[in-house]
């Protein structure tokens, strides 16, 4: 069995900022945060900001807040709320104080006033096409608005209308004034206030004017007293309008690091593509298996665990790069082994029957519930003269290579008996529709007496005493690594991503409770789907297989 990278995070570069912080004394105590904006539900890439902020605020000894940006309310709803919260607890982390930006809209607004008054912003009449028609390239400076010499008084006014909803939307916004030609774009007036006459999930009607992420968030940690704000690399050229916002106002700054997002191949991350796969039906909802989503992630039977273990090992970069989906499946399999209970089932039955066996008799034979895991004990399995084995278990004639049960060969019956293949039914076809056996009574357990070997064991289920229950088989979402690459993100969808079969499972799986993870023997890992089960009547999604080529490929490659 390989071994799993050591997941203990590393030395970097973000830890080692915050160690010399804490040492020169401009830090007295790390405080960090997650940020979500409550507009969608929290993906894969949001897991390795989160163990990011909660390890490191852990390490050190700090503290880690949990705040919803909810400057925008035409995106957000208290169901995405819920689902963050939910979702972080799930990852196995709890934050120290839960924050709302809208909470801050009143100190927001004061600080706006106080840019105005300063002569630092003023009340652009222009629409964003026009804004933006005249912010200018990265190669040419933009050019003034036609408004931007409004006095401090003037300004004070509009604004103030503009909080009592005097205005349509869109008809009017508060821009920071800075610098129309400066070589970083972002700070070319950026816009600080809209207009928009839409309730919000957590101040109601109160406000008809809503902040720009861009104006709220530092400002938001300014107040939280957070030490270092940590953020993903396409934020870094906002760092110097974060800073100029905390300098204007001569509130506490603190220290913006970026780093580079979670990038894993098949998978999308964009809420607006995957939003086009929700409502296009490709897939069943936000929560689907194949979702990279957390709550899909989860409803797939990934653990937590595995997840935080697989962002402690990629740790922090300043470059984007993209790691290979074997990677992550090395973590959770690796989990998995240690922690799911093994039971056996049939997705592709072919009947065997044991010739010499007494009729109706059954016996109960000792089965491990984990070789990994010595504590977890055995369970009873019954046996009979008629079982079921996988198809591709048997075969009429077999290459050299084939180890499996075949006409005159004998193989072991996992945790049962040894048995010898002495003919086959076929229908009309030819089709091989039953296997026919004789077993040995002084093998039971699975070892002969008189030491003789077999080169197969396979599994089986007693088909008198079999559950048949909904299997469900899950490949990549996508045909192509990147599917954002690709022209059409629609066109490279795997069209058989999701594959729905009968399966024949061991009677103690009729038990099976919904979040409960097995390894049904020599198939893959299994989960008891939380949502479509019912008592008795179990659904399982397939996890992860049980090949494990990532590791193999690092073993060959000497990694």
């Amino acid at each position: 069995m390989s071994t799993v990278p050591d997941p203990t995070p590393p030395t970097d570069f973000i830890r080692e900022r915050i160690r010399s912080d804490l040492q020169s004394g401009r830090v007295q105590r790390v405080v960090t945060r997650f940020p979500p904006e409550p507009n969608g539900y929290l993906h894969i890439g949001h897991a390795k900001a989160i163990t990011l902020n909660f390890s490191i605020a852990q390490e050190f000894g700090g503290r880690c807040h949990l705040r919803m940006d909810d400057t925008n309310p035409a995106a957000e709803d208290q169901e995405y709320v819920d689902g963050i919260q939910a979702d972080v607890r799930w990852l196995g982390f709890q934050w120290d104080a839960m924050y709302y930006a809208a909470d801050y809209f009143d100190q927001l607004y004061l600080w706006a006033e106080q840019l105005v008054q300063k002569g630092l912003a003023y009340v652009d009449d222009q629409d964003v096409d026009a804004i933006a028609a005249t912010r200018g390239t990265l190669t040419a400076p933009g050019t003034d608005s036609p408004f931007r010499g409004r006095t401090p008084a003037e300004n004070l006014d509009l604004l103030r209308r503009m909080k009592a909803g005097e205005f349509q939307d869109g008809s009017r916004v508060l821009r920071a004034k800075i610098d129309m030609a400066h070589a970083n774009v972002h700070l070319r007036d950026p816009v600080l206030y809209r207009i928009r006459h839409l309730p919000h999930q957590r101040t109601g009607n109160r406000w008809c004017i809503y902040p720009m992420y861009d104006w709220a968030h530092g400002q938001s940690d300014s107040i939280e007293g957070i030490s270092h704000s940590l953020c993903t690399l396409e934020f870094e050229v906002h760092r110097p309008l974060y800073d100029w916002f905390c300098d204007a106002l001569g509130i506490q700054k603190p220290q913006q690091i970026e780093f580079a997002r979670l990038n894993v191949e098949y998978l999308l991350t964009s809420k607006r593509r995957l939003l086009q796969l929700v409502e296009g039906g490709v897939v069943d909802g936000w929560d689907d298996p194949r979702m990279p989503t957390l709550r899909g992630l989860r409803r797939r039977g990934y653990t937590p665990e595995a997840l935080v273990a697989f962002c402690k090992h990629v740790g922090v970069a300043k470059f984007n790069s993209t790691h290979e989906f074997g990677l992550l499946e090395f973590f959770l399999r690796d989990h998995l082994n240690k922690t799911a209970l093994r039971r056996m089932a049939v997705l592709d039955p072919l009947r065997l029957v044991i010739d010499n066996w007494p009729a109706g008799q059954v016996e109960m034979v000792d089965a491990q519930n984990n070789p990994e895991d010595p504590t977890a004990g055995t369970r009873q399995v019954p046996f009979s003269g008629e079982l079921l084995i996988e198809r591709d278990d048997f075969l009429e004639n077999p290459p050299k290579d084939f180890f499996r049960l075949a006409p005159g060969r004998e193989v072991r019956l996992r945790f049962g008996f040894f048995v010898r293949c002495t003919g086959v039914d076929k229908d009309a076809t030819g089709k091989v529709t039953a296997v026919h056996a004789t077993y040995d009574p002084a093998t039971r357990g699975g070892n002969a007496p008189d030491g003789r070997k077999v080169k197969a064991t396979i599994h089986w289920v007693s088909a008198p005493h079999a559950l048949q229950a909904e299997v469900r088989l899950f490949e990549q979402l996508f045909t192509v690594p990147d599917p954002a690459a690709a022209e059409n993100f629609l066109a490279v969808v795997n069209q058989n991503s999701k594959r729905t079969v009968s399966g024949w499972l061991e009677p103690s799986l009729r038990d099976a409770k919904g979040g409960e993870r097995f390894q049904f023997e020599r198939l893959a890992y299994f989960y008891c789907d939380h949502k479509d089960s019912r008592p008795g009547a179990p659904v399982f999604h397939r996890t992860v297989t049980l090949k494990d080529a990532w590791a193999k490929a690092q073993k060959k490659a000497g990694g």
